[in-house]
């Protein structure tokens, strides 16, 4: 068994060292740049990975054309925020030794904002699957939350994918308003009304979800602010989608 590594970019030059670094599993490491200005680009080349650069289609598109460049049909999906733990890392391994029963696996993904590993709040174990068969899966999704559509069976690794969120407050709120754009054009898109009604009551619903019912209280401020800020996604989404309404 002989693994890709795949790592989608547009100025990472932060994040992307630590991702290709944890990726000494894979056989080969595909970066695929969307005009970063930064040195992304350069340090990919330096730390090993092969780089294409390809316009931006959208998440979906890019990581399905990255796969296509994959010397070898076992893919293993990362975003340039994240990186394998060890213990991870020694799964795969494992995997590769004793060779796969399954056509895809999942792993639980666990984040780090604001400088601390968050375990509840609805963002742990967030179980994504980012190692898969190509011939048999791919990713789906227009315009935010894409995901691996697999055609076949899908077993679990154990161990920690490490996402590297938001180091400030700011940061992530210049995140969510390209990710809420996003969401409301999927909502226009896909047909779904926003009424007066949602846009009022779901907001303070995420925020008692998030903070009480996902015990987000157990992680600290921390916690607190990533109910509020789910709150403030959940308002921004509506909002920005009944003023791109055409027949609003």
């Amino acid at each position: 068994m002989k693994i890709s590594a795949t790592i989608i970019t547009c100025n990472e030059e932060r994040n992307l060292p630590r991702a290709i670094e944890s990726l000494r599993c894979a056989d080969e490491v595909i970066v695929i740049d969307s005009g970063s200005s930064d040195r992304t680009v350069e340090i990919a080349g330096r730390l090993g990975a092969r780089v294409i650069e390809s316009p931006w289609p959208g998440y979906a598109k890019q990581k399905n054309f990255a796969a296509e460049q994959a010397c070898h049909d076992w893919i293993l999906s990362l975003d340039a925020d994240e990186s394998l733990s060890e213990a991870l890392e020694g799964e795969i391994w494992q995997l590769k030794k004793n060779g796969p029963e399954y056509d895809a696996y999942r792993m639980p993904r666990m984040a780090q904002y604001l400088g601390r590993w968050i375990r509840h709040s609805g963002w742990y174990p967030d179980r994504k699957v980012r190692l898969y068969d190509r011939r048999k899966a791919r990713w789906e999704g227009e315009f935010v939350h894409e995901t691996v559509r697999v055609n076949g069976r899908i077993g679990e690794l154990h161990s920690n994918l490490l996402h590297f969120t938001c180091n400030s407050l700011s940061e992530h709120l210049k995140t969510m308003d390209r990710y809420t754009t996003l969401a409301a054009q999927q909502l226009l898109a896909t047909g779904e009304r926003v009424s007066w009604r949602r846009l009022i009551f779901e907001p303070p619903w995420t925020f008692f979800n998030t903070y009480f019912l996902k015990l987000g209280f157990l992680d600290g401020i921390e916690g607190l602010t990533i109910a509020n800020m789910a709150a403030l996604y959940n308002y921004l989404k509506y909002a920005k989608a009944r003023f791109m309404s055409p027949g609003r």
